[in-house]
């Protein structure tokens, strides 16, 4: 669990007082993922709920398509942190290393290491629609957002990315030291429990970039709704695939930037 994913160091808090104390910090520790034996991506994250990393990044960055394309994922602890061991179908292998990305990321850095533009900035499918949200039930996720997110209250260092369903009741949650990552764990999670495509809506403790948004629309979601600001290119991007996206959420109050016919006000 995520919760379980801190230390506690001495810190020496000013000017409260001199004398250290212990204080809980996350853990953050390098991830390799692999591919049919061949090395992705080196990300930086939260040694927690990897097996859910693996699926969601696997199908939020287009590596496959299906969660079926997924035949195996092993996580082997290495002394310098932990690897990723991922097998995919032979059709989907072949089309990545015709694609010849190699990641290599900070802390959930979405598109670092993207060898040109057009491997940057690649095509992100339309998004499915259906899905009505009432205003009221985005302000009942928010409401308990913060009681969902342990190693956040314990340390201050973790995003949280929480899949809620139309009436606001919160169904899965993920964190993570990046936000990209929590992303990806709460698709993983979701896609590895047949729980996609569902109704309801994504929310997450972060601003929304073009990365978040990219990764929503793969991740078969319809809403996202970020507590913080989002890019131009994640409103154009959401306004491109028919995503509705939301920023600045607090409760009573929020900004539609795409398809606000999702909301019902």
């Amino acid at each position: 669990m995520a919760a379980d994913c801190r230390r506690d160091l001495p810190v020496t808090r000013w000017p409260e007082r001199r004398t250290p104390v212990c204080d809980a910090v996350a853990e953050e520790v390098a991830v390799a993922l692999s591919y049919n034996g061949i090395s992705h991506v080196v990300m930086m994250m939260t040694p927690a709920d990897l097996e859910d990393f693996a699926f969601g990044f696997s199908l939020s960055e287009g590596v496959v398509e299906r969660v079926s394309e997924i035949h195996g994922a092993e996580v082997l602890r290495h002394e310098a942190g932990f690897e990723l061991a991922v097998t995919i179908s032979g059709e989907r292998f072949a089309k990545l290393r015709q694609a010849r990305r190699n990641l290599v990321g900070r802390t959930g850095c979405g598109l670092c290491g993207a060898e040109s533009l057009e491997q940057a900035i690649r095509p992100v499918p339309q998004v499915a629609d259906g899905v009505r949200v009432a205003a009221a039930a985005i302000d009942r996720a928010l409401a308990a957002l913060d009681t969902r997110q342990p190693l956040q209250g314990a340390t201050g260092a973790a995003h949280g990315a929480a899949w809620c369903d139309v009436s606001g009741d919160i169904v899965c949650m993920r964190e993570d030291v990046g936000r990209h990552n929590a992303l990806d764990k709460l698709i993983g999670a979701l896609a590895r429990s047949a729980r996609l495509p569902l109704a309801g809506f994504a929310l997450v403790s972060s601003r929304a970039s073009y990365e978040m948004v990219s990764k929503a629309a793969r991740g078969g979601m319809q809403l996202l709704v970020a507590v913080s600001a989002p890019t131009t290119l994640a409103v154009q991007l959401a306004d491109q695939v028919g995503l509705t996206l939301v920023g600045f959420a607090r409760p009573g109050r929020f900004s539609v930037y795409s398809a606000a016919l999702r909301i019902a006000l």
